[in-house]
């Protein structure tokens, strides 16, 4: 069985894990290509206008994976991946967005675990079990393996992360370009990208901000850099718990780096609609505030331009160094 995985949304967190996981249950596994024009032009199309701008490109890609003829498409149901918390509901309800429309697109089958840890973080293991054996046919033993097999690879992806690397250095054929020149080391800033993975490493809807960053003298701290339980722990530093998981990792990152002082500024990458994110925008501008880092909130959609983008890249920096300078004079 082909079983194609979208190139979108949680790919850049867990392709790793799944893609072992599902090659060790004998599935050959495709990934769909880097995000394009046709890609986000079919999503926008056929997806609901308020949805943000990621989730409509997942949807160019479930086509995409249609038109490469795979046998299904793996669309999980992440409902929680902690105890007492959320994912985004728009991946709640992921399955049933795509399902709606799989009929009338000529989609084929989806695979549809359901993945929820809030009450019993033990299930997870047995959901995955439950489907490999379902879906697959295979025994106890043999889902047993391939969750152990994918559990490994996946350590060994986060390992890579937290030991300075990108998701576009560690997945396969990711970056949408490179950085062509670079400044020269005593020009550079060190720069916090904050946001999801699929904001900030889809180089197509964020108009290659990586490359463009690094070319324009960024060094680059990214959340994955940080061990995920110093970022949890680093999230309890507000008033209120928050619900959702994904949201806590960026809290955590953002108290982090202007506590320690470990950025010269930050770049808050959010798409248009996103509720969660949106939220927890006015949390990460006082942190920011009251440490004096600066900060610049970049907002994507599917009608993002580039030459906006770069202006606004360049003055940020511009004024970074400005403000380097006047410190050290």
């Amino acid at each position: 069985m082909r079983v194609g995985i979208p190139r979108s949304l949680l790919y850049y967190k867990y392709l790793p894990f799944w893609k072992t996981f599902l090659t060790r249950l004998g599935a050959e596994v495709e990934t769909s290509p880097l995000t394009n024009k046709k890609i986000l032009s079919r999503g926008v199309e056929v997806a609901e206008n308020e949805l943000c701008v990621p989730v409509k490109a997942f949807y160019g890609h479930c086509m995409a994976l249609r038109d490469n003829g795979v046998d299904a498409i793996f669309v999980p149901r992440v409902v929680s991946v902690e105890e007492r918390a959320y994912t985004c509901p728009k991946f709640l309800g992921l399955p049933d967005m795509i399902g709606a429309v799989a009929g009338p697109l000529g989609l084929p089958p989806l695979l549809t675990p359901r993945l929820n840890q809030r009450e019993k973080p033990r299930e997870f293991k047995w959901q995955l079990i439950d489907f490999a054996r379902r879906q697959f046919g295979r025994s106890k033993l043999d889902a047993v393996a391939a969750l152990e097999s994918a559990r490994l690879a996946q350590r060994s992806y986060q390992a890579g992360l937290v030991g300075g690397k990108k998701p576009l250095d560690l997945l396969p054929n990711s970056r949408f370009n490179v950085p062509r020149s670079r400044p020269p080391a005593e020009q550079r800033k060190r720069i916090g990208l904050l946001g999801h993975p699929y904001n900030i490493y889809d180089g197509y809807i964020t108009q290659n901000l990586v490359a463009r960053l690094e070319e324009m003298g960024a060094e680059l701290v990214l959340p994955e850099m940080t061990e995920h339980h110093e970022l949890m722990q680093a999230a309890t530093d507000v008033p209120k718990q928050l619900y959702w998981s994904y949201e806590k990792e960026i809290m955590g990152a953002i108290n982090l780096w202007t506590e320690n002082k470990a950025v010269d500024g930050v770049v808050y990458v959010l798409a248009f609609a996103c509720g969660p994110d949106s939220m927890i925008q006015v949390l990460i501008e006082h942190r920011a505030r009251i440490h004096d880092v600066p900060l610049m909130s970049l907002i994507i959609d599917e009608h993002s331009g580039e030459a906006g983008l770069i202006t606004r890249i360049e003055a940020f920096l511009d004024m970074l160094m400005r403000k380097k300078k006047t410190a050290a004079a």
